[in-house]
């Protein structure tokens, strides 16, 4: 999408790259790079690099039991699944995380629904519904959170975000997210850490909403 105007950052495309990135911030490049071809681009420098990095290495011993192993495996045949496809405000990476299924939506109130796609100690990933000019609860961050635009539109305190658009968020940004007018924001946000609200009422049923 060439309307594009934020994007993934320099050093979590190298992260993903590498395979150093987390899954739940992983699922967020990979659905931002397969809508927007600026960062496709970035990535496929990254490894690019990333491989002749790994030809410029020295050669490493291994035992022949290693070896045959590793030329036995190269002529047995794979199976290739077919990538995910696209379903509506749903990108394939997305589908690939819902099962090829539609989200199961758990309502937050006053018409926002989320649907958690994977969570553990280590972060969530979930997708967000919000109602056209409904506000989200004024928050601060304990960490990183990445939120992606697949659908309608939100603007805050940093600017205004559209479909491609992700919001990166760290320790230094308190924000009041308002969905756009037009259809319902639809978000893929993925956070390390949980979020730090301002108001009583979403610090009380934060536990249960798990974000």
């Amino acid at each position: 999408m060439s309307d594009i105007k934020h994007h993934i950052p320099e050093n979590l495309i190298a992260a993903y790259a590498s395979g150093a990135l987390g899954h739940h911030f992983a699922l967020v490049v990979a659905t931002h790079v397969s809508m927007c071809t600026q960062c496709r681009a970035a990535l496929a420098a990254h490894e690019t690099i990333g491989g002749l990095v790994l030809e410029d290495l020295d050669a490493q011993p291994v035992s022949m039991g290693v070896k045959s192993n590793l030329m036995a495996q190269l002529d047995a045949p794979i199976e290739v699944e077919p990538a995910p496809k696209r379903m509506g405000a749903y990108p394939g990476p997305v589908m690939g995380a819902l099962g090829g299924d539609v989200p199961k939506w758990r309502s937050l109130g006053f018409g926002s629904k989320q649907s958690i796609l994977h969570n553990d100690a280590t972060g969530s990933v979930r997708l967000l519904f919000i109602p056209p000019g409904q506000a989200m609860p004024d928050h601060g961050h304990n960490g990183l959170e990445l939120t992606l635009v697949l659908q309608g539109s939100f603007h805050d305190e940093d600017g205004a975000f559209g479909v491609g658009d992700v919001e990166v968020a760290d320790e230094d940004v308190e924000h009041t997210p308002i969905a756009g007018n037009g259809p319902p924001c639809i978000c893929l946000a993925a956070t390390d850490a949980p979020l730090r609200f301002s108001g009583l009422v979403p610090r009380i049923l934060q536990p249960l909403f798990r974000i």
